[in-house]
């Protein structure tokens, strides 16, 4: 079977997507939660905390946590929304063991959901496998009858080998805020690296980034669609000793670059739909 369903951590419900050519992906039903791809002929491209909760009432620390509906703590609901620590439901009808393989989830709104969020909606998380490439959508429908305007993001985490030795390719030129200073600047290096603490939001981003993993002689390519900005974060030595769920060095293997909607908050009327996707692609550094 190219799904197949498990118990994960604490037995939390999850799926493993199998492609023919050896990829596998792990989708944990609780938060709709990406917590693992490793390509055919590679290594895991996913981050997750040794020191991950996975509770049902938390969010898991890596892999790609959806955000919706508002991004960190810009507004009144829990940091990053509510949707990664909701039960989502496999839709299996919607789902395809084919090539490429396919798992959709969704989530609607609930007692829970409406007790701090009082709209009407759908929400449907698309995971798709191939060979090379990595694949999650996420689709937006008001199903009430009240406009309602929500941010959003597929805050993904990349497992690094060393992230002294990483560089983010494509954004310079780009407008950002600087969360660490509260500064706002354009990015002056046409190639970003990693020192300290970074937490920027970079404005109309270009739809193609790359990470550079040298160490492991590794390039990540991130193209997204739908989604207008994008988020760089890596908490730094100091953040990262403060995180209960996040170990003290983990700082240094991991990066995160997200497809993001932040600054132009997405509005849906009655009956609208709204999507954004983000494609990962993993390949070889050439030699010399």
């Amino acid at each position: 079977m190219a799904i197949e369903r498990f118990e994960g951590v604490n037995f939390l419900p999850k799926l493993r997507l199998s492609h023919p050519s050896g990829g596998v992906a792990e989708v944990y039903l609780h938060g709709a939660h990406v917590t693992s791809w490793v390509p055919a002929a590679g290594d895991e491209v996913l981050f997750v905390s040794q020191n991950a909760a996975f509770g049902r009432d938390t969010a898991i620390r890596g892999g790609i946590p959806v955000v919706f509906p508002q991004f960190a703590d810009d507004g009144p609901l829990p940091k990053h929304g509510f949707v990664r620590s909701q039960e989502w439901t496999w839709l299996e009808a919607d789902s395809s063991d084919d090539d490429p393989v396919r798992v959709t989830l969704q989530l609607e709104q609930n007692l829970a959901t409406q007790a701090i969020w009082p709209y009407a909606f759908q929400a449907r998380l698309s995971v798709q496998l191939t060979e090379h490439e990595l694949t999650t959508e996420l689709a937006v429908t008001n199903t009430g009858d009240e406009t309602f305007a929500f941010t959003s993001a597929l805050h993904t985490y990349f497992r690094i080998t060393d992230v002294r030795g990483s560089a983010i390719v494509g954004l310079g030129g780009v407008g950002y805020r600087d969360k660490v200073t509260g500064e706002h600047r354009v990015e002056s290096e046409p190639v970003l690296t990693i020192s300290g603490e970074v937490d920027r939001i970079y404005w109309n981003a270009p739809p193609e980034l790359r990470i550079q993993d040298s160490r492991a002689a590794r390039d990540i390519r991130v193209r997204s669609s739908g989604f207008a900005d994008a988020v760089v974060w890596n908490p730094g030595k100091e953040l990262a000793r403060k995180l209960p769920d996040f170990g003290n060095q983990e700082y240094l293997e991991m990066i995160c670059v997200e497809a993001a909607q932040i600054g132009v908050p997405v509005t849906l009327k009655p009956g609208a739909a709204w999507r954004g996707s983000q494609q990962l692609q993993l390949s070889r550094q050439n030699a010399g």
